[in-house]
């Protein structure tokens, strides 16, 4: 093992705050602060400070498992396990064709992986049918993003921009849990004068620290906006000059703004019209603004519209491609930006290229060379491919997703996925996915192997690999690698993450996420780079009329700050996308009075996977609970601790009851990282945004219990 310290960056959330980690003579891994990175300058959370606690033998796969004829998963050699998996996978392609073959990743792949395991699903497989969790993250914002400015890149600034900003407005986002190093910018905004306003149904460790917390009734965010849109207009807010010269489409959505008036607004969301006017006057009188969403208003079935909303906010106000100003979205998994922009999402190709455009086609297939005409077509999006499993997909390969616990209608999911013909899962432990499956892999994690992601703000990093693996355990792209070679592919595939990258910069050239100008070396030198960074800057891009003879043109530095100049539409202007309010999916009613929430704790992250596998992160949160309003358990005769029973048209879920007054009393919140009775996603709807196809996680109608103890 390797004595040296070994600078990295953390294996969770999107901000991949950086970190050293050190072996020691133990066979432990000591993390310890990293100073230099801009994003958390030494600061970690409780899963970063502990992330190497699943690195050890007795916590993490060590062996790939085989499904027995006694229906046991046993140890199995690598030959075995991979020799089954392909046999498999053949059988299934010949029997039913190739989009009976399924492929879900993760947005915790890093970009390397999340490459490779497109090309192996499209060249190798030949099959449509491949998506990742990330849908569930923040697509959204993607395709509100993409319709608005003609791109998506989660923040279109780097965090520091935030402190120095007059006024951000976060929309469903409880950072201090999440992301809790990132808290500090917002506390630097507030201390050099900036306000900051929070809106959440939950008095949140977030909303606690705001100037101005809105907590506005689940599923009623596009209300909130569309009222505020309405005073800015109302009280002559508006930037006439910036919405004449830099956007397209005002008239529209100043008329679909104008019919929300505050009173109808009010009704809608709970926020009185006090609140929206205080708003309206925090976010236009400084010069400078932000408006910055989350899962909140982005995992609902109108979550494209929704954003859209906030965004037509930012631009009426001149808020938008201007220094210290603009929309952006708080990215929530590890890669979730790198892991949708080279190719695992149903409709894209490396480089955030379209699959459905002959040209991406063209320059893909030419760099993986093979025929364009060969590359299938888009597929379904995440819960769709899942909930097909067992009919149309008939045999599954998955890699770093635990969707038993993740996905919405969760005991339908789980359903599915035991219905398969054949189930292989990728995963560093036993995850509740994994345990269904025929073939488990036990594969490298994030300290022991080398590959880069990009972080919210669109910095694209590199992890290095700082432990030697424990012998029995492979890295994603040799599975990748020795499932293609068995399947008839011998060439494309490489196993090492660097050569993997240079054909990534090669199939992403030109593309709206273009990598091509980065390497290894910059990524090490300079400490991350902002995408799009092409390989080259033209004479053009200098300010010189030409070039000097013999002069090669100048290394591309990166793009910290998007649309300065231009969007990246084709006339260079935003677009002012109309929007109306619409209910959720699924109101309360009578017999389903209450609304749901979900949402994550400090100490767990996603489906909780690796993190429950740590002892002093399950110390600080052991269990899932029900949290609800004094006034919502008065009624229901339930005190603090009791179990209390939350009920869907979906399922049951059982938790103690944890009775506050942070919460609204018509709606209850759930964490959602475990499984087992507590499963907040045994609840949840899959109703779909018809744009993003993202379900709709954060509202939808339950009862209320008590459970007999």
């Amino acid at each position: 093992m390797q004595s040296t310290v070994t600078p990295t960056h953390c294996p969770y959330c999107a901000l991949q705050c950086g970190m050293n980690l050190t072996p020691a003579p133990d066979g432990t891994v000591e993390v310890s602060e990293r100073a230099d990175f801009p994003v958390n300058r030494g600061a970690l959370c409780g899963k970063g400070r502990t992330a190497a606690a699943v690195l050890a033998p007795g916590v993490r796969l060590t062996s790939p498992l085989v499904r027995d004829q006694g229906g046991t998963l046993v140890p199995a050699s690598w030959d075995e396990a991979l020799d089954r998996i392909a046999a498999n996978l053949d059988r299934t392609r010949a029997a039913y064709g190739p989009d009976a073959l399924g492929v879900f990743g993760g947005g915790g792949l890093t970009n390397e992986k999340a490459y490779t395991l497109g090309k192996f699903a499209r060249v190798v497989l030949g099959t449509s049918q491949i998506d990742y969790n990330g849908r569930f993250c923040m697509s959204s914002a993607a395709a509100a993003g993409i319709k608005a400015f003609g791109l998506d890149r989660g923040l279109p600034f780097p965090l520091e921009d935030i402190p120095k900003s007059g006024c951000v407005i976060l929309v469903g986002s409880n950072l201090a849990e999440t992301m809790p190093p990132s808290l500090r910018f917002f506390t630097e905004l507030r201390e050099n004068g900036g306000r900051l306003i929070v809106i959440d149904p939950r008095r949140t460790k977030t909303a606690e620290q705001a100037d101005l917390h809105l907590a506005p009734r689940p599923g009623t965010d596009l209300a909130l906006a569309l009222g505020l849109l309405h005073l800015v207009i109302a009280e002559g807010r508006v930037d006439e000059e910036y919405v004449r010269e830099r956007t397209a489409g005002w008239e529209d959505a100043r008329a679909a703004a104008m019919a929300h008036w505050p009173e109808y607004v009010e009704r809608i969301t709970g926020v009185s019209v006090p609140q929206l006017r205080e708003t309206v006057g925090l976010f236009c009188e400084p010069e400078s603004a932000m408006v910055l969403t989350a899962r909140g208003p982005e995992q609902q079935s109108k979550g494209t519209d929704t954003v859209g909303a906030w965004i037509n906010l930012c631009l009426a106000t001149g808020r938008a491609g201007r220094p210290l100003s603009g929309y952006g979205c708080l990215t929530g998994q590890g890669n979730g930006q790198g892991g949708r922009e080279h190719g695992q999402k149903a409709d894209q190709l490396p480089g955030y290229r379209k699959l459905d455009d002959p040209a991406a086609r063209a320059h893909v297939a030419e760099v993986w060379g093979v025929d364009p005409d060969s590359l299938p077509g888009p597929g379904r999006s995440a819960y769709e491919l899942l909930d097909a499993l067992g009919t149309d997909i008939r045999s599954l390969l998955l890699m770093a997703s635990n969707p038993v616990v993740s996905a919405p209608r969760a005991a339908h999911i789980e359903k599915r996925i035991r219905s398969l013909d054949f189930l292989a899962v990728c995963d560093v432990v036993l995850s509740e996915t994994a345990a269904l499956a025929d073939v488990v892999l036990p594969v490298t994690q994030w300290a022991e192997e080398t590959g880069t992601t990009t972080n919210l703000e669109g910095r694209v990093l590199l992890r290095r690999r700082a432990v030697t693996p424990p012998d029995g355990i492979r890295s994603d792209l040799e599975v990748l690698h020795e499932l293609a070679a068995r399947l008839g592919v011998e060439k494309g595939f490489p196993t090492d993450p660097e050569e993997v990258f240079e054909e990534l910069r090669r199939a992403s050239a030109g593309g709206a996420a273009d990598y091509s100008g980065i390497t290894y070396r910059r990524l090490v030198e300079e400490n991350g780079v902002f995408w799009p960074c092409p390989a080259v800057v033209e004479a053009a891009d200098t300010g010189q009329d030409a070039l000097p003879a013999g002069e090669a043109p100048a290394v591309h530095p990166g793009t910290p700050r998007l649309f300065l100049d231009r969007f990246a539409t084709p006339d260079g202007r935003a677009r002012f996308v109309p929007v109306s309010h619409r209910a959720i999916a699924e109101e309360p009613d009578d017999e389903y009075p209450v609304l749901l929430t979900t949402g994550r704790v400090v100490a767990q992250y996603q489906s909780g996977a690796q993190t429950r596998r740590v002892a002093e992160l399950n110390a600080a949160a052991p269990g899932p609970f029900v949290e609800l309003h004094p006034r919502l358990a008065a009624r229901l005769g339930a005190a603090e601790g009791d179990p209390v029973a939350v009920v869907s048209r979906r399922g049951r879920a059982v938790a103690p009851a944890r009775i506050t007054d942070a919460i609204r009393p018509d709606t209850v919140f759930m964490p959602f990282h475990w499984p087992g009775e507590g499963r907040a996603n045994t609840l949840t709807n899959p109703a779909l945004d018809p744009t993003s196809r993202m379900p709709e996680f954060k509202a939808c109608a339950v009862r209320l219990e008590t459970v007999q103890t």
